[in-house]
């Protein structure tokens, strides 16, 4: 399957060029399935090899493209994308959210106060939340929403947005166009970077569990 979706993004930058790898960005942000390790670095590989990617990829493919023009394409259809998210977040509200929270959050083991919590947190780091949240596997496109809940500045969001995602975009595509041939070699790389987020998710996650169920302990020797 994943090699089948290979074949379908290449043949997407083989055909479309720039307009192709914004808009496979964009479905990327939205859509995590797809994944930018190999949209970014096929990209890099088309720009870089010119004519000889034309021969080695699909018919009526593009080979003016340059590495410098894919990734001002990835840039901005990180910013779409991100902005999709960030106004459906916005669109549902911190009010739905916090009601859902009181509804269903005994079954996440998540109160109210944990969401208020949260909240304050985003709200004091924001700005190394988005900035460096779009540079992170996996937190990449989530991070767009609790800007969205939040209603960050939306100014604020767009240039943090674009700023942490042409690092992602400039590493990715640059990186592919190096490797040249073997440019799926850069998804080896974020691999082991994406495992290294996962643990670091899952520290947090046993803390968070732990904590509540200390607190939950505490609570219960004062009430004896």
């Amino acid at each position: 399957m994943l090699g089948d979706l290979a074949n379908w993004v290449q043949d997407v930058i083989n055909q479309f060029g720039y307009l192709g790898v914004a808009l496979l960005v964009v479905i990327e942000n939205v859509f995590p399935p797809i994944p930018s390790e190999i949209v970014l670095p096929f990209a890099g590989f088309v720009a870089q090899q010119g004519a000889s990617a034309v021969n080695a990829g699909a018919d009526g493919a593009q080979s003016d493209t340059t590495v410098i023009g894919m990734m001002i394409a990835a840039t901005i259809g990180s910013v779409v994308g991100a902005l999709i998210l960030y106004f459906i977040s916005a669109a549902i509200g911190p009010q739905r959210l916090r009601q859902f929270v009181e509804r269903f959050g005994k079954w996440f083991g998540v109160k109210t106060a944990d969401l208020v919590r949260a909240e304050e947190w985003f709200d004091r780091r924001s700005v190394a939340a988005v900035l460096v949240g779009r540079c992170v596997p996996l937190i990449r496109s989530i991070v767009s929403i609790p800007a969205g809940f939040r209603r960050m500045k939306l100014t604020s969001f767009v240039v943090l947005t674009a700023i942490g995602s042409a690092v992602w975009n400039i590493a990715l595509i640059g990186a592919g166009a190096v490797l040249g041939d073997q440019w799926e070699r850069v998804g080896e790389y974020v691999g082991v970077f994406q495992w290294l987020v996962i643990v670091a998710i899952l520290v947090l996650l046993v803390r968070f569990v732990v904590s509540r169920l200390k607190n939950r302990r505490q609570q219960n020797g004062l009430t004896q």
